[in-house]
């Protein structure tokens, strides 16, 4: 299912070609940028810097979901975020909140985020409530098991089908809860619980998680390109981070969460000079 807007706190925003949305880790440890922007000033820089580069919004992070990634408590990622999230709704653009817990979503959205994005597609008790009492758009990610767990040995029958049938069930459960669907996002959930093959055939068929709500991918840097390119260190994996981007817009993705906004910004440029072409002819 398709949508022409979506309606994100401060913001509307156009559906119409696919959006950027830059990463903003303000943790030690995430897989490609953990430790780099700690910190109010630095994660202010960053963002700054990615919204000169074309971000058309911003996520902020403040607990690892990589795999293996060691437990953080509510406190503790609630120090680390609200600081810089005070920071940034200042700023004129939609402001993304990564989390899976409702404690940290509340305050949050009290600060003025405009997007919940969130992994566990709002399972956490309370937090389809605390969404539907703002304007706050929201992320539906599909996992299977913890960032502990999930990728010691995820097995589908059929990927696609069980993804979309999950994916589908939240996107029910949200509308139930009072969230309207203009405010509603899906993710794949690229590397969460799957193998290889299980993300490129997610990739192949994103159009079909798109019937449910607009959709956001996420393959930046992430392990399944370095499996194809043969690019162990994350900061290697730009041009495959960039070049799946690219074919996640193609298959019919709305938005597109990146670490390298500028390469992301002139790919799509062209990707968007040769679709109008197209449309023209």
């Amino acid at each position: 299912m398709s949508a022409a807007s979506l309606h994100a706190g401060r913001f509307v925003l156009s559906l119409d070609r696919p959006l950027i949305m830059g990463i903003l880790n303000v943790t030690p440890d995430s897989f490609s940028d953990g430790g780099r922007y700690q910190g109010v000033a630095a994660a202010r820089a960053r963002a700054e810097a990615m919204l000169a580069e074309g971000a058309d919004m911003l996520d902020v992070g403040g607990e690892s979901t990589r795999p293996n990634a060691p437990l953080v408590s509510v406190q503790e990622e609630l120090d680390r975020v609200l600081p810089v999230l005070e920071a940034l709704c200042e700023l004129d653009v939609p402001i993304s909140l990564d989390t899976r817990r409702t404690e940290v979503m509340r305050a949050g959205l009290a600060l003025g985020v405009d997007v919940i994005n969130d992994v566990a597609a709002l399972e956490d008790d309370g937090a389809i409530a605390a969404v539907a009492a703002s304007s706050a758009a929201v992320c539906l990610m599909h996992k299977q098991g913890t960032p502990q767990s999930m990728q010691r040995a995820p097995q589908y029958r059929d990927v696609v089908a069980e993804v979309i049938d999950y994916l589908g069930a939240r996107v029910h459960a949200a509308l139930a809860g009072g969230i309207a669907r203009e405010r509603l996002l899906v993710d794949p959930g690229f590397g969460f619980g799957k193998t290889v093959e299980h993300n490129y055939a997610l990739l192949a068929r994103l159009g079909e998680c798109a019937r449910l709500a607009p959709v956001l991918a996420g393959l930046s840097r992430k392990s399944m390109l370095g499996a194809v390119t043969g690019q162990s260190e994350p900061a290697a994996r730009v041009a495959a981070s960039v070049a799946a981007a690219v074919l996640a817009c193609q298959h019919g993705a709305a938005v597109v969460r990146v670490h390298d906004v500028a390469a992301t910004r002139d790919a799509l440029a062209v990707w968007h000079a040769m679709r109008d072409a197209q449309r023209a002819c």
